[in-house]
């Protein structure tokens, strides 16, 4: 029989599901990049409010480099974890320090504290297919800009640098973030 969104698997079904999203959360933290990768059949991230998706392991492992160099004590606060029929979603704050350049945008040594949802889908053979994040980048600009002091010369110098280097780093949206259809038993 096949499931279909009504359908929440059992208990124990739940409870691996949980379990697998909080390692997950785990090895990301200490860096142990195999560890997560192996959470998948496939790595596959997608980033929605940034319109980008890494897909297989050596461009997720790029994206975990690039948002490590950024910013190496990234951390994060669960906030709440519910399930679905499909999904384990995971309410959070990610923080960290801005140490490292993030694409074109020179470190600015400021804090964030943004808060994010993960969706962890999973097929209907219990493997984790993908991770969805939402949230809001115009919150985490601001909170690493606001580390600059505008009446520093050189702080002036990297806040054009940086906003040149997010001006840069507009690209097209993945289309597979952008092919959406209505699911068939939503369709009127």
């Amino acid at each position: 029989m096949t499931r279909t969104r009504f359908d929440i698997p059992d208990r124990d079904v739940l409870q691996a599901r949980q379990k697998l999203v909080l390692d997950h959360f785990h090895d990301e933290v200490v860096h142990a990049w195999d560890d997560v990768l192996s959470t998948f059949p496939h790595p596959h991230y997608e980033l929605v409010p940034t319109m980008t998706v890494h897909d297989g392991d050596s461009a997720v492992r790029g994206y975990y480099h690039e948002t490590r160099v950024a910013f190496p004590d990234q951390d994060h606060e669960i906030i709440e974890l519910r399930h679905s029929a499909d999904a384990v979603i995971v309410e959070f704050w990610l923080l960290g320090t801005h140490r490292g350049p993030l694409g074109r945008i020179p470190p600015t040594g400021g804090r964030f504290r943004v808060r994010m949802t993960a969706y962890f889908l999973f097929d209907e053979d219990e493997r984790l297919i993908c991770e969805r994040v939402y949230f809001d980048t115009l919150s985490m600009l601001r909170q690493l800009l606001k580390a600059l002091d505008f009446k520093n010369p050189r702080d002036l110098l990297k806040l054009a640098k940086a906003v040149k280097g997010l001006a840069s780093m507009t690209r097209e949206p993945d289309p597979r973030l952008l092919s959406t259809t209505v699911p068939a038993d939503l369709r009127g």
